[in-house]
């Protein structure tokens, strides 16, 4: 079976996706830094819980450590690389700037000089909903522009498919960037919306809910994100031959290049998933209303309908199931 190379394998969506990867039985290496953004305890116990996979190595590595990376890829020789670490967090990107130029750019670059350099077959890369920005067009499209972002962070994911698009263009490297929306799920980010209402609810303390609650998002559940990109590891993108440079697609292009939104198609009211929240956990939630957030965007919302064509796959779990699941891992995570 091929190599894949997962980046953020400590992380939310690297964990479940080497998983999924190992149990197809491909041979897979991981690579994660093990930042402190959140606990790094909860990034410890997933590698635990990977550590019994026959097929999986670890190492830490930072993606913005230039001679790291050469190294790393020259002795691994993945075949296929799927790069999942990032800085992540839309309202940190205000704190800390500088955090998502290392990571996002400058370690980007990296997973890009790698791939060139080692005859990589594919590069599946995580972009954001979060790129789409001002645009207020919904449901998303990948074919809509997306010059606007609001957060330093959307404009790095912007950076990252521009970046790729370049190497696909200049060395023929086949590159799939995924908008994701909203993933959610067991073994889940803490900083998450979800996650910290969680913690809160449980705790007795006041959950802040911005827009006083009228915002809408497109939640997606993890399972149906690494069902998508196991699917997404053979389909390597080719030329479009219907892509015109006289009104190019931001989509796809005359490079083996291509870009999918992986949501859910269905998009939540915030208040809604309070309320599924709650009667997950059996508790109810103190709640302290606040005006919009600066870099927060009002809906997020996602078409799905290319991701279908081309996989015969699209996100279906509904937001209640998907928290009854989480809260299920969460209470037996804690010991509650």
């Amino acid at each position: 079976m091929k190599k894949i190379l997962v980046t953020g394998a400590a992380g939310f969506i690297g964990f479940h996706y080497v998983q999924k990867l190992c149990a197809a039985g491909f041979n897979v290496y991981g690579i994660d830094n093990l930042n402190d953004y959140y606990d790094p305890t909860l990034k410890h116990a997933r590698l635990h819980e990977l550590s019994s996979l026959r097929n999986f190595s670890f190492e830490k590595i930072d993606l913005a450590d230039n001679a790291a990376m050469k190294d790393y890829f020259s002795r691994t020789k993945p075949e296929i690389v799927v790069n999942l670490a990032a800085q992540a967090g839309v309202r940190y990107s205000i704190e800390n700037p500088h955090a998502y130029v290392d990571s996002n750019l400058t370690g980007f670059m990296n997973i890009l000089e790698g791939c060139r350099h080692n005859d990589v077959q594919h590069l599946i890369f995580a972009s954001s909903s979060s790129v789409y920005g001002a645009n207020t067009t919904v449901p998303f499209d990948e074919d809509h522009g997306v010059d606007h972002p609001v957060s330093l962070y959307a404009a790095t994911k912007k950076s990252n498919e521009m970046m790729a698009h370049t190497y696909a263009h200049l060395y023929r490297l086949p590159c799939t960037g995924l908008r994701f929306f909203t993933v959610y799920g067991p073994w889940g980010r803490p900083d998450m919306a979800y996650y910290s209402f969680t913690n809160k609810i449980i705790n007795g303390e006041n959950i802040q809910v911005f827009n006083n609650g009228d915002m809408m998002r497109d939640f997606t559940y993890i399972d149906d994100i690494v069902e998508s990109m196991v699917r997404l590891i053979d389909h390597v993108p080719t030329p479009d031959p219907n892509w015109s440079p006289d009104a190019p697609s931001p989509k796809s292009s005359d490079a083996p290049y291509r870009l999918y939104n992986i949501g859910n198609n269905n998009p939540e009211k915030l208040m809604d998933f309070i309320t599924y929240l709650e009667d997950s956990l059996g508790k109810k939630a103190n709640m302290e209303m606040l005006p919009m957030q600066p870099g927060d965007v009002y809906a997020t919302y996602a078409n799905t309908d290319d991701l279908h064509d081309a996989i015969g796959f699209k996100p279906s779990t509904p937001l209640k199931e998907g928290l009854e699941k989480f809260a299920v891992w969460y209470k037996r995570y804690y010991g509650l």
